[in-house]
């Protein structure tokens, strides 16, 4: 089996789909406390770093996509398809379930 050597370039996504950088998880709590990375929660705000086409429509015609690349998004919370290039977290999801955009 051949190994492929995946990067944010060479990922598109397809219909409705969504690619989103994750944001970093915040070290330590309004108090001052550092958090173990157990205790952590996983991020749910990210950059848009790649979208897709677009839903096809009953008829047959591409709906455009609401967010652009380069949008803060918040997306629901165990939504999507977590991916790691190399040091960097992604995660795959549909427009859906993007919640809202952050400015």
């Amino acid at each position: 089996m051949a190994a492929v050597s995946l990067s944010v370039s060479t990922v598109k996504p397809l219909a409705d789909r969504v690619f989103v950088k994750v944001s970093a998880s915040e070290e330590k709590t309004a108090g001052g406390l550092y958090l173990p990375d157990t205790a952590k929660e996983k991020p749910q705000v990210g950059e848009v770093v790649a979208i897709g086409p677009g839903r096809r429509s009953d008829d047959g015609s591409r709906q455009e996509m609401e967010i652009k690349v380069g949008d803060k998004v918040l997306y629901s919370k165990y939504a999507g398809t977590d991916v790691k290039l190399g040091t960097e977290e992604y995660v795959l999801l549909s427009e859906k379930d993007i919640l809202a955009v952050v400015s």
